[in-house]
């Protein structure tokens, strides 16, 4: 049976304590603390936004991860791309949600991951300050070897997303990697050894510019996300003053018109076989920076289908298993960038998605 197209959600692991947190924020800290405590910052600004089914959980409950992968499942999402870090020298964070899914074997829904490979700064964190929290490193071929054998066994579970019938392994920051194409052919060649077809690495980027040379690394395909593509295309000097002057004296963030983004959030480079979209259903980054946030506003289940039919007629022609759409994201609720069901509109994108998939 032909399929539509193969929706795969970023998913972070964030959501439970961890001691690193518990020392940059206070004890107990979770991406809650920032969705929690966020206030309107201008005339019908959605904050704070509030989770409704899922409630505010924690995700060192095997129960909750069930009834996310359920709910995703239903909706039309082929599974999780969850956001893995490896900082290099074996230091990993927030591992625990994926460690307990590929140990428990539950829930029984694909997945994938993606190297987010970039260092951590307490700005884009919820600081008022841009230090470094925890360095990305990338310190040589043993290092490397040690990061494919941490995933191997994730690499090897039958829930694995393929494609080509290879597991598919996103970086985040390709071009940020000084050794990418050692890296890759290293790791195409432990996969081989260790009985695998290979590796079908997908570099992402936030600029078309960069496809080419990110396809010149070695890499097999490209996520391009546009998430910004409206924003650096629409300010003319004139916004930009503006702009630079609500933050000083109202204290507004970037406000931007969701319904006006849409139309620039998929292009012609994703006809391409091996370029794959991204799908943006909301976008505030407020409750983590502020005023110095980016916010896509008046976004609805609506719009987002509109959105979501642009990215279907992109990948139409192309090869079933080439069908693969991005959704970013499925949890990212301190970046308002989100799937879950909140108290405002339910389970209405979640509708708009399965209406376009399914149907």
């Amino acid at each position: 049976m032909e399929t539509k197209a193969r929706v795969i959600a970023f998913y972070l692991p964030q959501f439970h304590p961890i001691p690193e947190n518990d020392n940059w924020w206070g004890k107990g800290f979770t991406e809650w603390t920032n969705v929690g405590k966020a206030k309107p910052l201008f005339r019908g600004h959605y904050q704070p936004r509030i989770p409704a089914d899922l409630g505010y959980y924690d995700l060192r409950v095997p129960e909750t991860r069930k009834a996310q992968a359920d709910m995703a499942k239903e909706y039309g999402i082929e599974g999780f791309c969850y956001w893995h870090y490896w900082f290099g020298n074996g230091k990993r964070l927030i591992e625990r949600p994926f460690n307990e899914v590929l140990e428990s074997e539950e829930p029984d829904f694909p997945f994938c991951l993606a190297w987010a490979n970039e260092t951590w700064k307490g700005f884009a964190h919820g600081m008022t300050n841009r230090n470094v929290l925890i360095e990305q490193q990338y310190p040589g071929i043993e290092d490397y070897t040690a990061h494919f054998y941490e995933v191997l066994s994730a690499f090897k579970d039958r829930r694995y997303i393929k494609v080509e019938g290879k597991p598919l392994f996103m970086i985040y920051k390709p071009l940020s990697h000084p050794d990418l194409s050692m890296f890759i052919q290293l790791w195409q060649k432990l996969a081989l050894e260790n009985g695998l077809e290979g590796i079908y690495f997908v570099g992402h980027s936030s600029f078309v510019y960069e496809i080419d040379k990110i396809m010149n690394t070695g890499v097999d395909a490209v996520n391009i996300n546009r998430i910004f593509s409206y924003v650096n295309s629409n300010r003319s000097i004139k916004r930009k003053i503006s702009d630079k002057l609500k933050k000083i004296i109202l204290g507004v963030p970037l406000v931007y018109d969701y319904k006006k983004m849409i139309k620039t959030f998929v292009g012609k480079e994703e006809l391409q076989e091996n370029v794959f979209p991204t799908v943006l259903p909301n976008w505030d980054h407020s409750p983590r920076s502020g005023r110095e946030g980016v916010v896509y506003n008046n976004s609805n289940p609506i719009f987002f289908e509109k959105h979501l039919l642009d990215a279907l007629a992109v990948v139409d022609k192309k090869k079933d298993d080439k069908k693969i759409i991005f959704l970013k994201s499925w949890n990212e609720w301190a970046e308002g960038n989100y799937m879950e069901p909140d108290m405002k509109y339910g389970l209405g994108y979640l509708k708009a998605l399965k209406k376009v998939i399914k149907l």
